[in-house]
């Protein structure tokens, strides 16, 4: 398989189209190979507009998903980043080219050790994967510039919210099928919040995040 041309193809026929035109993103989703991020078995369809199988239930995000985000949190070089649900890794690795230091948390030991090990191949060494609850965050690391939820959850937990700096800004795809919205969450001051949606999309729940399970803010 040309792997290049299938790169081309999906930043050309997917990503473009769902509104993804910052060209420091399209740069770099043409550098970071995704093709090395998913299963062995399914290189061959990592540039496909679906959310992959990675076993024991989970998926990983589209890839216009995945760009849609890079666009709209607009990370910068000097902030600190806190992803919940690795996948892959890919993501991250995407975060990682862009920002200071990422962690990211996942519950499956089998996926925290696959994408750890695929971010080192990479050479990505400012992402640290940790094993873990997502649905806690990563208090001890706290605060953090960016929180990215990596998967839909039925509501946005408070203590997620509570480990954002002021000013930073929390992304996450809200809701319930066939009814979710992704939206950026900024923490304006100590208690106070603003919301605002981006888009409709529909993408897995994230373990942990079950619906009546979380309190927003």
């Amino acid at each position: 398989m040309n792997f290049e041309k299938a790169r081309f193809n999906m930043i050309e026929q997917q990503i473009r189209p769902w509104d993804v035109l910052d060209t420091s993103v399209l740069d770099l989703l043409a550098v970071v190979k995704r093709e090395d991020f998913v299963p062995a078995a399914l290189r061959d369809k990592a540039f496909t507009d679906v959310e992959l199988p990675l076993g024991q239930g989970r998926h990983a995000l589209p890839p216009r998903v995945e760009a849609r985000w890079m666009q709209e949190l607009q990370v910068k070089r000097h902030e600190k980043v806190l992803e919940i649900g690795t996948g892959t890794g890919y993501l991250a690795a995407l975060l990682g080219y862009k920002v200071q230091q990422v962690f990211t948390v996942e519950r499956d030991a089998a996926l925290a050790a696959q994408a750890r090990e695929s971010l080192r191949r990479a050479g990505v060494l400012n992402v640290t994967v940790v094993e873990g609850d997502g649905a806690k965050g990563l208090p001890g690391e706290a605060p953090f510039d960016v929180i990215l939820l990596s998967g839909s959850v039925h509501q946005v937990p408070q203590v997620l919210l509570d480990q954002l700096k002021v000013g930073g800004r929390l992304g996450a795809i809200v809701g319930d099928e066939p009814a979710m919205v992704a939206s950026i969450t900024y923490r304006t001051g100590e208690r106070e919040y603003k919301r605002e949606n981006l888009f409709e999309t529909v993408v897995e729940r994230l373990p942990g995040f079950e619906a009546g399970s979380q309190f927003t803010f």
